[in-house]
């Protein structure tokens, strides 16, 4: 797998959020109604105060009853990573922390679903890394869902294990 490590200072998740159900397979409707709140004057205005990698709206799960259970609950964000909270938007304080990077190409939805089951279940159990129980973050690199090749990173905070 493709994979790089940064380190990251604290940072804020800017945006809307909403309690949703783990899904596996296929779209997540809920997200989907989530995502529909991002009007082309709100994706403006988060890009305006997007000044802290990783750049651009992203799709940031945190708060998971259970990672491993489909059907579980997890808080659901979408926005941008700022320096400072925004008043006008849901705000997640995300702790300085060492994040696992991959990237993820391929069809959409499956390609990016394959590369999460292949994170936790391939590169996490032989990485010398464990999970940290911080939010994971997904940043699309492309727009056109349809794409063949659709290209995608995935942030998972993690710590030697």
């Amino acid at each position: 797998m493709d994979c790089r490590i940064e380190e990251k200072d604290s940072f804020f998740i800017i945006g809307f959020s909403k309690r949703v159900r783990l899904q596996f397979e296929g779209e997540n409707e809920e997200i989907g109604k989530l995502a529909a709140r991002i009007t082309p004057d709100i994706a403006e205005k988060l890009k305006s105060l997007n000044d802290e990698q990783p750049y651009g709206i992203l799709n940031v799960s945190a708060n998971f009853s259970s990672r491993i259970e489909e059907g579980s609950s997890l808080d659901q964000y979408i926005g941008v990573a700022a320096s400072q909270p925004c008043p006008d938007f849901d705000c997640l304080k995300v702790p300085a922390s060492v994040w696992a990077v991959f990237t993820a190409r391929g069809a959409s939805p499956a390609a990016l679903q394959q590369a999460w089951a292949n994170i936790y279940a391939k590169w996490l159990p032989s990485s010398g890394y464990a999970l940290t129980g911080g939010p994971e973050i997904l940043r699309n690199l492309d727009s056109d869902f349809t794409a063949t090749d659709f290209a995608s990173e995935i942030w998972i905070p993690v710590q030697r294990a």
